[in-house]
């Protein structure tokens, strides 16, 4: 099977409900308004408790306080909480999945340290609205799930916590491409920006020279999660998964990757908490 076979099948047990359908169309309208843009996520509670606990947690750091949906679009942006919308989603639609739970709650607590470090890495390096880049991080990995629905034992054999065989190493030895090209697959079947799904599809390569900067901090912030998760317990260096030309490229030494990784630790809960609260029990 190849990775568009993965995500044609995929595409029809994970689907994202009418309600984001929606927003989405009203997001690419330019004659929608914040008020048209509110009115269909307090259409569904759960989705507005959820952007609303999220405008309002320590990921963003808002000094005041966001009590309704529109306030939140106004103040976090039209493309900020289409970016909570679609976490709120994501995370729905995979809770449809055939799986062990403890399997689930590690597979998110990467995820979302994942995207902890991508928001610290963007946000010390000056780039601008960097909480965008945390959906990046989340929904990187999501073609892990999709071969684990559809072939448990093809994603049972990819696993590797070996640091001479890596485990996107691995998936392409077993599968023929990565964890990163189903995922891309997926989002790109669901329709969601170029600018989401293409750091995705492209987050292995290593000759990052040629990417943009969205694809070099995810790069850089998988490995550095890859170090603290995948091979938990084992004494490793940064260097181990990133080269100093790697970290150069993006101005990263190794003192803003370990403040990256307590950031991580800090606010990890918070966020577990309202994504993925079963997780957040293992802390």
């Amino acid at each position: 099977m190849t990775a568009d076979d993965y995500v044609e099948q995929a595409s029809e047990i994970f689907v994202l409900s009418d309600s984001f359908i929606r927003i989405r169309e009203l997001i690419d309208d330019e004659a929608s308004t914040i008020d048209d843009i509110s009115e269909v996520i307090l259409l569904d509670p759960a989705l507005a408790g959820t952007v609303l606990k999220l405008a309002n947690s320590p990921f963003f750091n808002y000094p005041g306080k966001i009590d309704t949906i529109s306030k939140a679009v106004l103040v976090l942006g039209i493309t900020e909480v289409y970016n909570l919308v679609i976490a709120y989603f994501t995370t729905e639609a995979f809770k449809k999945i055939d799986a062990n739970q403890d399997y689930l709650d590690e597979f998110w607590i990467k995820s979302i340290d994942c995207a902890l470090l991508m928001k610290f890495l963007g946000t010390s390096l000056g780039i601008i609205h960097a909480e965008r880049l945390f959906i990046l991080g989340l929904l990187h990995n999501l073609g892990e799930l999709v071969v684990h629905q559809i072939t448990k034992e093809k994603q049972a054999a990819c696993d590797s916590q070996d640091i001479s065989l890596l485990p996107w190493m691995k998936q392409q030895d077993v599968l023929g491409f990565t964890f990163g090209e189903c995922s891309a697959g997926l989002l790109r079947e669901w329709q969601l920006p170029y600018s989401i799904f293409a750091p995705i599809r492209d987050q292995d390569i290593e000759d990052l020279s040629q990417y943009n900067a969205e694809t070099q901090l995810l790069y850089v912030a998988k490995r550095v999660m890859s170090k603290n998760q995948v091979f938990k317990g084992q004494e490793l260096d940064y260097s181990d998964l990133l080269t100093p030309e790697q970290l150069a490229l993006l101005c990263i030494d190794n003192n803003m990757l370990t403040n990256a990784v307590d950031y991580c630790d800090l606010e990890r809960l918070g966020l577990l908490s309202i994504l993925n609260p079963s997780a957040s029990m293992l802390y």
